[in-house]
């Protein structure tokens, strides 16, 4: 049955995410793409070396579909209403940055600046070098984490918090690691989180009413 739209938040992701929007977008108008991809990339360490390449694959969906698939174990997911939203809810952004790699076909770091040796690069990692706006691991843990926030029950609204850093720790390790310039991971960021808060809105107006304070954060 179809209820009054109402769009879904969390504080404790939303604000800071709205603080990220407005920060983010001062630095991509202060600062050049080389400066703000510099000021990640060249300050490395063996320790963040190790916790960047295992922090971005949150970013992925080897680690993204299984926890949806997992949450279906729990029996209030155990729904066609949550099937519905996590699926449209990550994949609706998930074709919206595709589209727009596509489009743009943008360098990455290593193809942009010809492999300068000032750029740290981990040999572990893929070598990549092309549709790099916008960026689909930025994307990916946005939307991940806006979905996981979304569903918390009120009580633990403030893990919003942690879902929001973990988010943006992927963000800076897509510098960190040369696959991605600010621009993109800012991006992706704002495609992942508005698009699946939007998606997640609008088939909570669908949802049946006596589920819905269980779940949604208010």
């Amino acid at each position: 049955m179809l209820k009054k739209f109402k769009l879904a938040y969390n504080p404790y992701f939303h604000i800071p995410f709205l603080l990220w929007v407005v920060v983010g977008g001062i630095l991509a108008y202060s600062f050049n793409k080389k400066e703000l991809f510099a000021a990640v990339n060249t300050h490395y360490t063996p320790i963040a070396d190790f916790l960047m390449y295992h922090i971005t694959y949150m970013g992925q969906p080897e680690v993204i579909i299984p926890t949806l698939i997992a949450l279906m174990f729990i029996p209030v997911f155990r729904t066609k209403w949550y099937f519905t939203a996590a699926v449209l809810g990550n994949i609706t952004p998930l074709v919206m940055q595709q589209w727009l790699k596509r489009l743009f076909h943008s360098p990455r770091p290593l193809l942009y600046f010809n492999g300068d040796p000032w750029i740290h690069y981990l040999h572990q990692w893929p070598e990549l070098t092309r549709n790099s706006f916008p960026s689909g691991h930025s994307q990916g843990a946005f939307s991940f984490f806006c979905f996981l926030t979304l569903l918390l029950p009120a009580r633990y609204s403030k893990v919003g918090l942690l879902f929001f850093t973990l988010a943006l720790m992927v963000c800076y390790s897509r510098l960190y690691l040369a696959a991605h310039f600010f621009e993109d991971v800012y991006t992706g960021s704002i495609i992942g989180a508005t698009t699946t808060t939007l998606i997640f809105s609008l088939v909570s107006s669908y949802r049946p009413v006596k589920k819905e304070k269980t779940i949604i954060a208010e």
